[in-house]
């Protein structure tokens, strides 16, 4: 959190300067390309069946072409999997051919001779400290509704119910709640309402910051740390625009309200988690949701394409090259997310000192 927001700090501050902006204009394309490949690579993973092949394809249309809202799309999703799961389990399961083909593959399955044996297994005995207690769950909720409910009464009593940093608290709190999938597959319910509902920061600024929160050694979620500090720097908390201090407390609420119900799903929840992962009842509605998100990252990559490959609303040949370039690099010469970044950056200062030295 402290590195993303001292990344937002320079550019806000200096964003605009002609080295920053070549390089982001450099760096937009690239994340595109990384946005894509997360969706393939996931959908590579999960899309096993023609149903959950299927769902992917409608979650893409219901987001994209619809515009409906995220949450409604994962619950038609969840709905889905526990009808297949009830009617027709072949429809919603691996295949068992693909049983213990990758991590994860199938409980009960032999160890690999060359593979070591994890801490915690499939036939590991729950320890003491994770097995379901009435009185610690009591204790854990009650502490996860003061974490959430005390800090928010407070910013509604500063700020009112509607002010920024509540609504902030509220948002992202349902993006908490929202998380199945990951980072990329909640980002485009965060870009749908912190740049298209509340206008926090722009499609562009939120490119932006999904190239610096790939450079950050934290998960890929805490780029809203970077929307939160847009939104305090753009909404002019203290009565105008630009200002630091506003910009650090709407960071400081985004960050809290994202990661508390996570915690508090993690504390609350784990002691059930043993005793329903071979549960279809809960896997099928799982199962599914995972394939309605590769729809959803993809719906992720069109959302980025408008600001990236039409930047002023006419064909940027350069970005599409540079788009081709991030998606070879990935598929064919193996690079990490870190190293198109890089390349990126690299590609974006070149650029300007050859113009610099031209003009």
């Amino acid at each position: 959190m402290l590195v993303l927001t001292a990344l937002a700090t320079i550019y806000a501050c200096w964003g605009q300067l002609p080295l920053l902006a070549s390089v982001f204009a450099v760096l937009k394309p690239a994340v595109l390309a990384i946005v894509i490949v997360a969706a393939w690579r996931v959908g590579q993973r999960t899309l096993h069946t023609p149903l959950l092949r299927g769902l992917a394809a409608l979650a893409f249309a219901a987001l994209a072409l619809l515009r409906l809202p995220y949450p409604l799309v994962v619950a038609l999703a969840a709905l889905v999997g526990w009808l297949a799961g009830r009617l027709r389990p072949q429809w919603i399961q691996r295949p068992q051919s693909a049983l213990g083909a990758g991590p994860g593959g199938g409980a009960g399955l032999p160890q690999a001779a060359n593979q070591r044996a994890a801490i915690h297994d499939d036939t590991t005995p729950t320890p003491p400290h994770a097995q379901l207690s009435g009185r610690t769950l009591a204790l854990t909720l009650l502490a996860w509704g003061l974490a959430t409910l005390l800090p928010l009464a407070a910013l509604a009593l500063w700020g009112g119910w509607g002010g920024t940093l509540a609504t902030m608290a509220r948002f992202f709190s349902r993006v908490a709640l929202l998380s199945f999938g990951g980072a990329y597959a909640v980002l485009p319910y965060v870009a749908q309402g912190a740049v298209d509902t509340f206008g926090w920061l722009t499609a562009s600024q939120m490119v932006d910051g999904l190239a610096l929160g790939e450079t950050t050694p934290g998960p890929l979620i805490m780029v809203v740390a970077f929307v939160g500090f847009m939104g305090g720097w753009n909404s002019g908390l203290e009565g105008s625009t630009g200002s630091w201090p506003a910009a650090l407390a709407a960071t400081l609420v985004t960050v809290w309200f994202t990661f508390v119900p996570s915690f508090g799903f993690i504390l609350a929840g784990a002691p059930l988690v043993e005793a329903s992962r071979d549960d279809l009842r809960l896997g099928a509605p799982l199962t599914a949701i995972t394939a309605a998100v590769v729809g959803v990252i993809a719906s992720l990559a069109v959302f980025f394409a408008g600001p990236v490959l039409w930047p002023a609303g006419s064909w940027s040949p350069a970005a599409a090259l540079v788009l081709a370039l991030g998606l070879l690099a990935q598929l064919k010469l193996g690079f990490s997310v870190l190293q198109v970044i890089g390349a990126a950056a690299l590609g974006g200062v070149v650029l300007q000192l050859l113009s610099s030295s031209w003009s």
